[in-house]
């Protein structure tokens, strides 16, 4: 079955990313994660955010396109980077994800993934 592991941190958090004196450690943790995610041979397929602020959100209300820049303020942590996994169960989803370096200092959510939409018959 295919999980997402989403990686949410604070401010704080993607603020140490490019600090000379904490990311080389940040950096190493995450380094060490997914190269055992990879030697595992569960990923499907991962990526990185870019920090919040360089965010664009975008919704249809009444009709019309809002376009707003960056995270909503009322949000503590944000979506920092994922993982889609291939594993047989939750409990080895849950396993994996609390692995993750942001199980220590944000939150790791894990989210199952829809299966395929079925195809339309003619």
């Amino acid at each position: 079955m295919k999980y997402a592991l989403l990686f949410h941190e604070s401010a704080a958090d993607f603020a140490v990313r490019n600090d000379p004196e904490k990311a080389g450690a940040y950096w190493a943790a995450w380094g060490a994660y997914i190269g055992t995610l990879e030697q595992s041979g569960i990923v499907v397929s991962a990526a990185g955010l870019l920090p919040p602020d360089t965010a664009t959100n975008v919704r249809i209300r009444d009709g019309k396109r809002q376009v707003h820049d960056g995270p909503y303020p009322e949000s503590k942590e944000m979506l920092g980077g994922f993982f889609v996994i291939d594993v047989p169960d939750l409990d080895t989803a849950l396993e994996w994800a609390a692995r993750s370096p942001a199980s220590s200092y944000g939150t790791t959510e894990v989210r199952p993934l829809m299966p395929p939409m079925p195809e339309e018959k003619e």
